[in-house]
């Protein structure tokens, strides 16, 4: 057994385990970040999900998330707009290299992999009431640290460490959300929280070619389990959900298709509870990925270098390392966000900002702007049983639906009553029904960020995570050298703006002034980002008449190039100064426009417009 010591320990290499430990090592900290799977990234990487939902606009696109992005590119020669279910879907090869190169860049970085938790060292503070986390013990390791985050996918410290935490369902009764059952019922008794999926990559042989057949599980799913999974698109739309460069298709599908839920509650068992139901998801993708090669024709089969095999995964090769986990146990923190947190303001287009009171517990926060990180993501929950309704918080933006933007207060990364300890993964303190749209890969990507800054300036400042001054945290994150991250959701603000920085911290110092339309009062909107002249070498110059035939509902005649005369297609955009064009734009005015061609979901993803006379 190796007694290890270090400034930050962070336990879980998943989306917001990663993030964390890369952010406090960029900041100087010591760090050891210990992971149970060989690849970094979770859901961005090892568990598969390779098509990221939300935080796609260019002004969300900040931080880690942001730089994420940036390296993909640069990395995948094939770009990144393939599939219609994401703008960015990407090999998860390349995800996973990227996060192991910037791990490999700091020396003050130790990471240690083939490792679960299995023993939270707890400690009494004579100062006060309260315990604190101070170590983990793992098969080979016991690590000390000034802070302990857990990144686990599940809360496993949570449930190690007796850390005060929820599982399963809220009533309205306790939190008032609109969308929170008022008693409980079979949905909630049965699917205590959103299922996991176990995704597989297949590819398309081509025609004329026969792919190895796929082999029954021991134990298969019925196949009218997976009946009409497509009905309502079609199957060449279906595979082109999650399409991924070298005619590949991540599948992770939710109608009757690879989603799984039955006894969920085994995740947070007994070992071989847990064991168990990871392999009856794993037999039950397999058997979709079976039906799906009966169906359309063994032209498709398994993509079967798209993970490592590893001892410690039953997954592998063409199968993820592990489920993508939407839910885990959830902390009990000094606050927690609910629906109604996430939700715009009346008449708005953006989420309330959060606000800190002294009641709350943290010292150094009463009555300020606790933001700290960002997403967007329209609040999405997931039950073979189908969708629940839930209230809306989505709008109309550059062409396309995107969700409204909130934010994550500080607050809800602390515990109530433990001490050195954060949270950094969808573990933090958030309702069942908020979960639906916290649970996203760019929004773990910056709580993962804010809280390795936080521990960072922990050990700094020589201070608990209650007591930290939160506009420091703010600050710093705002002014990261690497990756700058946004706290402030601003829809026409992109982060290269010479004034991008200066209304980030005047919504932090005057929160009482953000608008509720999302839009801060400047007249440097984005321009085309790179002209119709772009250096993008996957961008297309079009040219034709503009339709307009109802709200943000637009599409482009073409007329240039002559071999795609007369073809129509959506046009959609993420930047700022482009989607305010198109709000200007006439019905029937002639156009050029710069941007990619997305097949799968018809449409030009521009990056620059002009009118042509």
């Amino acid at each position: 057994m190796q007694e290890l010591t270090t400034d930050i320990l962070v336990v879980g290499g998943g989306t917001g385990g990663t993030a964390a430990a890369i952010q406090a090592a960029r900041r100087g900290a010591n760090v050891i970040l210990v992971s149970e799977f060989p690849w970094l990234g979770g859901m961005l990487t090892s568990a598969g999900v390779t098509a990221p939902d939300g935080n796609e606009l260019a002004a969300l696109q900040t931080g880690i998330w942001g730089a994420f992005l940036q390296e993909l590119a640069k990395r995948q020669p094939e770009g990144l707009d393939h599939g219609w279910v994401s703008f960015f879907t990407y090999q998860a090869q390349v995800g996973a290299e990227i996060f192991a190169d910037w791990v490999a860049e700091l020396p003050n970085l130790k990471w240690i992999s083939g490792q679960v938790p299995l023993e939270v060292l707890r400690a009494g503070d004579s100062n006060n009431d309260r315990d604190r986390v101070i170590g983990v013990r793992f098969a080979d390791y016991i690590i000390r640290a000034q802070i302990t985050l857990d990144g686990t996918e599940l809360g496993d410290l949570l449930a190690l460490g007796n850390i005060p935490h929820r599982w399963g369902w809220e009533l309205q009764s306790e939190f008032g959300e609109p969308s929170a059952p008022t008693e409980p019922n079979q949905l909630t008794q049965t699917y205590p929280v959103q299922v996991p999926t176990w995704v597989v990559v297949m590819q398309d042989f081509g025609a004329g070619n026969e792919a190895p057949e796929i082999p029954p599980p021991p134990v298969e799913t019925p196949s009218d389990r997976f009946a009409n999974a497509w009905q309502n698109y079609g199957g060449e739309k279906f595979l082109n959900y999650g399409r991924l460069p070298g005619d590949r298709f991540m599948i992770n599908w939710p109608i009757h298709g690879n989603d799984y839920g039955e006894g969920v509650e085994r995740l947070v068992g007994s070992e071989s509870e847990r064991q168990a139901f990871l392999q009856e998801s794993l037999w039950h993708t397999q058997s979709f990925a079976r039906y799906i090669q009966t169906r359309l024709g063994r032209r498709y089969g398994l993509a079967a270098d798209s993970f490592p095999t590893n001892q410690r995964s039953i997954g592998g090769g063409a199968y993820a390392l592990h489920p993508y986990f939407r839910e885990s146990r959830r902390l009990k923190g000094l606050t927690t966000i609910r629906e109604q947190d996430l939700l715009p303001v009346p008449k708005g287009c953006v989420a309330q900002l959060p606000i800190a009171v002294s009641a709350e517990g943290c010292l150094n926060t009463e009555n300020v702007c606790d933001a700290i990180a960002i997403g967007n993501y329209a609040n999405d929950h997931h039950y073979p049983s189908g969708d629940i309704e839930l209230a809306p918080k989505s709008i109309r933006w550059g062409g396309r639906w995107t969700g409204t933007p909130f934010t994550i207060p500080y607050r809800s990364l602390v515990s109530e009553s433990v001490d050195s300890f954060l949270v950094c993964e969808k573990n933090f303190s958030v309702s069942h029904m908020a979960n639906g749209a916290t649970r996203l890969q760019p929004v773990i990507l910056g709580v993962g960020q804010a809280a390795g800054m936080a521990a960072v300036l922990c050990v700094e400042q020589q201070c608990q995570p209650r007591a930290l001054n939160v506009r420091s945290l703010q600050e710093a994150l705002l002014t990261e050298p690497t990756a700058p991250a946004a706290v402030i959701p601003l829809f026409n603000l992109v982060p290269t703006d010479p004034q991008w920085l200066f209304w980030q911290r005047y919504y932090l110092d005057n929160p009482e002034n953000y608008p509720c339309s999302g839009n801060c009062p400047t007249q440097h909107c984005t321009s085309n980002e790179e002209g119709l002249n772009s250096s993008d070498r996957l961008a297309q110059t079009l040219e034709g008449r503009f339709r307009h035939s109802s709200e943000q509902n637009y599409r482009l005649e073409i007329t240039e190039p002559v071999h795609l005369m007369k073809q129509e297609m959506s046009l959609v955009t993420l930047c700022p100064f482009i989607h305010q064009t198109l709000l200007e734009l006439p019905d029937n005015q002639a156009i050029q426009v710069a941007g990619r061609i997305n097949r799968s979901g018809n449409w030009v993803l521009m990056t620059a417009i002009q009118p042509v006379p």
